[in-house]
């Protein structure tokens, strides 16, 4: 009886729901876009940059992790042998040789170069990538990849980057290709990154096009690639408060919240503090954030909580009144309506791990 009158989950209507998408259970997808599971193949030249291959690879496992299917599955590929060595001394394992690779349902394939790579590719790998080419797989390139892709005219009358010390030699191979001296480039079904820095921006950039903001926001959130310190255990909540685009009243809002957690203030207090009407202050809420002054100051302490859980060995008694709570039972019936699951297991499954 109890199931049949338990209530679906509530969702977050705030820019909480990025924080907090990889740990929401049995709610409903709010993607604009369908789960369709892409392939990716990585294509790893030998002293090829880690830090570059490791960054795009970081972006879609975790466009995995905070999706309810995946949405890509990856494979790598070395030119020849078993394993490939990184700029790092590492051998990394692979899933076979370029000239194997079946590109029929291949959705984007990808060369990752570095500072030492080799980059006069043997024919059968040419043909290949033309062939990947002419299947409309989308050709993308880290580092120094795009001088392979260069090689096999595939650049040709596309924009594209490279990493500076390969910038010269591109120029004088193939004159037709239009070098940016952008980060990371987007140029139809092509793409390609300067740098082990940017590698991360460039999937974001797939992956938005692909999934939509919301997936995007999601990754940084977990990734804290656009965050400072203030995102870590000890801060009370993502520091919306430093967006440059928000009115400064609703910024001084913002940080009364983020200031009061353990005590909530009333949102009374907060627009007498803020000298704004209440009316005012749902006006600018609804505008910039798509919520309420309570919803959203119970979402960040919801938020608050469902980090202490999993980052501290707090009793859920304690993490309760830390977050604004005036009861265990309270802040359990609120936690589980929120993430479909009861705080004691997210506890219980900290302690265990």
């Amino acid at each position: 009886m109890g199931d049949k009158l338990r209530q679906p989950p509530r969702s977050f209507d705030s820019r909480m729901r990025h924080s907090n998408k990889a740990y929401l259970q049995g709610q409903p997808s709010r993607d604009v876009h369908p789960p369709i599971c892409r392939r990716i193949g990585f294509v790893l030249l030998e002293h090829f940059s880690m830090m570059a291959f490791t960054g795009a690879v970081d972006a879609i496992v975790t466009a995995n992790l905070i999706s309810r299917k995946p949405l890509y599955r990856f494979e790598i590929y070395s030119l020849e042998g078993a394993t490939v060595r990184s700029d790092l001394g590492i051998n990394i394992s692979v899933d076979g040789e370029l000239v194997g690779l079946d590109t029929k349902d291949l959705d984007l394939l990808i060369i990752c170069g570095g500072f030492r790579s080799n980059l006069e590719p043997r024919r059968p790998v040419v043909e290949k990538l033309r062939e990947a080419a002419r299947r409309r797989v989308i050709l993308g390139s880290l580092w120094n990849g795009s001088y392979l892709l260069a090689h096999a005219g595939l650049l040709d009358g596309y924009s594209c980057t490279v990493h500076p010390d390969s910038r010269a030699g591109l120029e004088e191979l193939r004159p037709q290709v239009r070098l940016l001296p952008n980060s990371f480039v987007i140029d139809r079904d092509r793409i390609s990154s300067a740098g082990a820095n940017s590698a991360l921006g460039m999937m974001l950039a797939v992956i938005r096009h692909h999934h939509g903001d919301e997936t995007v926001r999601g990754i940084e959130e977990i990734l804290a690639c656009d965050r400072t310190l203030d995102d870590l255990p000890d801060s009370p909540m993502p520091t919306l408060v430093d967006d440059p685009t928000f009115p400064e009243v609703l910024q001084a809002v913002l940080q009364l919240m983020k200031n009061n957690i353990e005590e909530p203030l009333s949102i009374e207090e907060l627009a007498l503090r803020a000298r704004v009407s209440q009316r005012q202050l749902d006006r600018l809420f609804q505008r910039h954030l798509s919520t309420t002054p309570s919803r959203y100051y119970l979402e960040a302490r919801l938020t608050r909580a469902r980090r202490l859980l999993q980052q501290t060995n707090e009793p859920i008694t304690s993490i309760a009144i830390a977050c604004g709570f005036s009861s265990t039972p309270h802040f359990s019936r609120c936690y589980r309506e929120f993430f479909g699951v009861p705080p004691s297991q997210v506890s219980a499954r900290h302690r265990r791990g």
